[in-house]
């Protein structure tokens, strides 16, 4: 399948758009490829883009003063990635996302995505419509971290997105679990 109708049909899930309107709102998109480690918005950075993943897999995190990585989510294909504090605030990145695997992506200015929005109501309702979603997906992980044990927190990432376990290596779960890469063996090991 196409980029363009991967695009339409991840937006035709929530809204309706005429063809002109999904038209004009595709040239507002960049292609772009990455490779296997390359890094996307670096901590500093001013982050202008958000990106949609069409193939691969990225990781957003961040880096303590011990170089100690904690991922904060991962985006598989149909899945957005950016930071979002500082696309939204204007400020300076935060965080840090890159490539887990070669990817591809479409691109979109936070420029062009405003005007989008307040040109056709329904792009506006499909972005209100996903970050309610991310932020319902934030909530859900927040309250695992706080209520969940290890175990459990693996076996719902496994029964949530069995793809990213084929996509993503065990030292990058275990991360994003906030726990060790031998943990994420012993669970592996013990689900199977």
């Amino acid at each position: 399948m196409d980029a363009r109708q991967i695009l339409k049909e991840h937006l035709t899930k929530s809204v309706e758009l005429t063809d002109a309107q999904f038209d004009g709102f595709y040239s507002c998109f960049k292609r772009e490829s990455f490779r296997k480690g390359q890094t996307i918005i670096r901590e500093g950075d001013a982050v202008t883009r958000e990106y949609f993943v069409l193939s691969g897999c990225l990781k957003t995190y961040f880096l303590n003063d011990e170089l100690k990585m904690t991922i904060l989510q991962f985006a598989m294909p149909t899945w957005w990635a950016s930071d979002y504090m500082a696309l939204y605030n204007h400020c300076k990145a935060a965080v840090m996302v890159d490539c887990v695997s070669q990817a591809e992506v479409l691109s979109i200015s936070a420029d062009d995505r405003e005007r989008m929005c307040h040109e056709v109501e329904a792009i506006g309702h499909f972005f209100r419509w996903r970050t309610n979603r991310g932020f319902a997906a934030l909530q859900k992980r927040l309250l695992s971290f706080m209520t969940n044990d290890t175990k459990q927190r693996y076996e719902d990432l496994l029964t949530q997105y069995p793809m990213l376990f084929q996509l993503v290596p065990k030292h990058l779960i275990a991360s994003y679990l906030g726990v060790s890469r031998e943990t994420v063996s012993r669970l592996y090991h013990a689900s199977r």
